[in-house]
């Protein structure tokens, strides 16, 4: 395979100068150079382990904030930073820009039938039946929970120990064991009263998770689809590696429901996902792949923004004393240091912002795909032909000078401050998402950042072992590359009347 790839590179090379020539079809220098036949293919692939700033700085060139790349052995892709047509899209046109069969068909495999990779009528039932569990009820009395047992068991002691010790600690390690935790608790009742336990260690079903979604996300960044698909049917490489490891999560929670189903004590009334699932009828496959998809959201989104927040944080001191400042006059429990209840974490003005200044710059999901069913024209005039992948690019948009000013890349958490109340729109900043697909877990999520913000930054200081700024990766989640090392140091206790002066 290795002699065939450099006879293609080689090939490809040769053709760029053959047709560098002739010059390009586009003469704007926002677009990617295109020729004959390969389109941008060369272009694409020199710059594919830096898409991100390639894309937005072709962006920002661009006076439609839309480019479009057409590129041998891929689907023509629009990719768009411009709000009119995300709206468009996610609002207007809703119907024609479903997930698509080339979506499914790279995130199948891991996500199968669940709600992230499914359209229509069986997207609709999913979402439908998933809106409970983010019910105030269930955030207030499962979450909540959920949140205190895991700081208590886990976060907490980690920190005080790394504190004692003068240990290294990696922040994005630790935060995205506390969110899967936290996201089985309340998806699957693991580790609760009354509920079986997962046949494995949930760190081992959490590396399964990991390297699935990292294969997962290399399938849709691939130059050329057919490569991954090759390897696929001949079981070897990188899709021998994903087969096994979904093994590991399929077999892992299709013995924990069907141990749920059958040890659960008569009469008792469970209020998880599962349960609900399996009264609504869902066969055991149906409940396993929403499973997977709500432990993939719930897990690797909250962890990826916190750990860029506390990064950010030891970058602007300014901003963490208002944001500690905040903390310590909302928290609740100063004797064990826990993290702000659901009440009080909404009237958290100065935190709530931070976050969001977090999230604009460095989106848990850098771009999300949608796949035309018919033919369309979006609002600044790009023609979108049938089966056209078309991208909207949170983190290019968070970048953009025409929608947050000449600051954009900057991180000034006051800008969310003096919004009007009906805040930004959600077309400008879909971080969540918008429109009928608008994230159903927004809430739960920013009540879990909250969380876990005001837990640590009320009990430890932080300080980053590298200078360097860190690398933001863009997989099915974003992640830190090499994770936020840590030292930490705990805080002399605060002194408090036990209510928010918020």
């Amino acid at each position: 395979m290795l002699p065939l790839l450099t006879c293609c590179l080689f090939l490809l090379y040769s053709l760029y100068h053959v047709f560098a020539a002739a010059g390009s079809s586009s003469s704007h220098q926002y677009a990617p150079r295109s020729y004959p036949v390969v389109g941008c293919l060369v272009d694409f692939y020199w710059n594919r382990r830096r898409l991100l700033g390639w894309y937005t700085g072709l962006l920002a060139a661009s006076p439609s904030r839309t480019i479009v790349v057409d590129r041998l052995g891929a689907r023509r892709t629009v990719v768009t930073a411009n709000p009119a047509n995300v709206e468009h899209m996610l609002r207007g046109n809703f119907g024609n820009y479903p997930k698509g069969k080339p979506f499914t068909d790279v995130l199948g495999d891991l996500l199968g039938g669940g709600i992230f990779n499914v359209d229509g009528e069986r997207w609709y039932a999913q979402r439908k039946l998933m809106s409970h569990e983010f019910s105030a009820r269930v955030l207030r009395r499962v979450v909540g929970a959920a949140l205190e047992r895991e700081a208590r068991a886990g976060l907490v002691p980690a920190l005080d120990a790394a504190a004692a010790s003068g240990a290294v600690v990696d922040m994005q390690e630790l935060l995205r064991q506390f969110a899967f935790n936290v996201i089985c608790r309340v998806s699957l009742g693991a580790k609760d009263p009354g509920c079986i336990e997962l046949a494995l260690p949930l760190s081992r079903l959490a590396a399964a998770f990991d390297a699935a979604a990292a294969i997962s996300a290399r399938r849709g960044a691939a130059p050329v689809a057919a490569a991954w698909k090759v390897k696929r049917a001949l079981g070897v490489g990188s899709e021998r590696q994903l087969r096994d490891e979904l093994k590991v999560i399929h077999d892992a929670i299709m013995e924990f429901i069907r141990g749920s189903r059958e040890k659960r004590p008569a009469g008792r009334d469970r209020d998880d996902l599962l349960s609900r699932m399996a009264a609504a009828g869902y066969p055991d496959e149906a409940i396993r792949d929403m499973m997977v998809s709500f432990i993939m959201a719930g897990r690797d989104t909250t962890s990826s923004a916190l750990t860029w927040f506390f990064w950010l944080m030891t970058l602007h001191r300014d901003v963490e004393r208002e944001v500690r400042d905040e903390v310590n006059a909302c928290m609740r429990d100063h004797q064990e240091g826990f993290g702000v209840d659901l009440e009080c974490s909404r009237k958290m003005r100065v935190l709530h912002a931070a976050l969001c200044e977090t999230m604009r710059l460095y989106p848990p999901v850098a771009w999300d795909s949608k796949h035309a069913a018919e033919d369309d024209v979006l609002p600044d005039g790009t023609r979108v032909g049938r089966g056209d992948r078309v991208t909207y690019f949170p983190y290019g948009m968070g970048r953009m000078e025409s929608i947050w000013g000449a600051d954009a890349c900057e991180f000034k958490p006051r800008r969310w401050l003096t919004l009007h109340p009906d805040g930004v729109s959600p077309f400008k900043y879909p971080v969540f998402q918008a429109g009928p697909r608008t994230c159903l877990g927004k809430e739960m999520a920013f009540a879990q950042m909250k969380f876990v913000a005001s837990a640590v930054l009320h009990q430890f200081d932080l300080r980053p072992v590298a200078e360097d700024t860190p690398v933001f990766v863009p997989l099915l989640t974003a992640h830190m590359a090499g994770g936020l090392k840590v030292t930490v140091r705990r805080r002399p206790p605060q002194q408090h009347n036990g209510t928010c002066a918020i």
